[in-house]
């Protein structure tokens, strides 16, 4: 019976969300007075939802990387407007495709330029359920942008969160994954770009780069060294966003219709659907997991419980960074792969 009733608050919204056997609310977000964070995607729906919430709540400064100068500056003036002048200026706004992969590396090199410390990193930006497409280095867009981008930007943060740890902080890192994980091919093996460059349909796209968070997760918390340094990550429900209201519809011009209103009604909010980011970025003392609405750890299917598949994602992130990229060190020499797996 709980798990029926955790799968129903999970992925819906209203009085559904309440069913769930452990509970947690955006009010119950501690105090951020002094902490420094940083999120993806922060500017618009779950991501705005996050960052409004961390500045309600007093973060010191928050950096928001994301692509629209015109959509950031509406969230500005509506946190200007809500929370007042003073708590948006500690916004300090990154543009930033996460699929530029040197953009990336350089937001994160201005980022520890621009601050002695950073608690709480959320990697929530990303590609929804859309057609195959493939980067102009050749690698498929949602990998690149929703495990790869992301990869590579908490690799280059990585020294100054870790430094941060060492002087006796809790230190949160964030990833947006998804039930939708459960699409991913079931031969899914991470073997080669071949492989994740192969068409698996939107849903299978979208299934794979949210079984990679959670794979990542799990063999960060498997190897990283620091105790301070916890790394989780979330399934926000199924949520009224615009991913599920507009980006539907390239890939499925008509039944796009159904996802975007018919069922509209049963979602959840951004609010909702950013719970358990905010407990994984504030509150919790575990790393690892992967948590479902609103404070919920779950196992994952099969393929993400496996070490087998997260050594092979770890060893082919690595492998396709250098070739596409030909990469600098991300920090006083170390290699990329040094930074994100240790």
């Amino acid at each position: 019976m709980d798990s029926v009733r955790n799968t129903i608050a999970e992925n819906f919204g209203g009085p559904a969300s309440k069913l769930g056997t452990r509970q947690f609310e955006l009010s119950e977000c501690p105090d951020l007075s002094g902490k420094v964070g940083a999120i993806t995607g922060g500017s618009r729906g779950i991501g705005y939802a996050v960052a409004y919430t961390f500045l309600k709540n007093n973060i010191s400064k928050l950096y928001v990387i994301s692509v629209s100068p015109d959509v950031m500056a509406a969230a500005k003036r509506e946190i200007a407007s809500e929370l007042g002048d003073d708590v948006a200026a500690r916004i300090e706004w990154k543009q930033c495709d996460l699929t530029n992969w040197p953009r990336v590396h350089k937001v994160a090199e201005e980022i520890k330029a621009d601050t002695d410390r950073l608690d709480i990193l959320v990697n929530n930006a990303g590609r929804g359920v859309m057609t195959a497409q493939l980067t102009d280095y050749g690698v498929d867009r949602h990998m690149a942008l929703n495990h790869m981008g992301h990869m590579v930007l908490t690799s280059g943060l990585l020294p100054l969160m870790k430094k941060t740890a060492d002087e006796g902080n809790v230190v949160r890192i964030t990833h947006q994954s998804s039930n939708a994980h459960q699409n991913a091919p079931s031969d899914t093996k991470f073997a080669s770009l071949e492989e994740i460059n192969t068409d698996a349909g939107p849903n299978g796209q979208y299934g794979r780069s949210k079984l990679a968070s959670i794979l990542y997760t799990r063999y960060f918390a498997r190897k990283n060294g620091h105790p301070n340094v916890l790394m989780n990550a979330t399934h926000p429900g199924f949520v009224s966003t615009k991913q599920s209201v507009e980006d539907v519809f390239e890939p499925y011009p008509r039944a796009g219709y159904i996802m975007s209103h018919v069922v509209d009604p049963i979602k959840k909010d951004q609010w909702q659907g950013a719970v358990p980011t905010v407990y994984a970025a504030t509150t919790t003392t575990e790393s690892g997991e992967w948590v479902c609405p609103p404070a919920i750890p779950e196992p994952g299917n099969k393929l993400a419980q496996s070490e087998e598949l997260q050594e092979n994602l770890m060893a082919l992130t690595g492998k396709i960074y250098r070739e596409k990229m030909n990469p600098v060190s991300a920090d006083k020499g170390q290699k990329f792969e040094d930074l994100v797996l240790t």
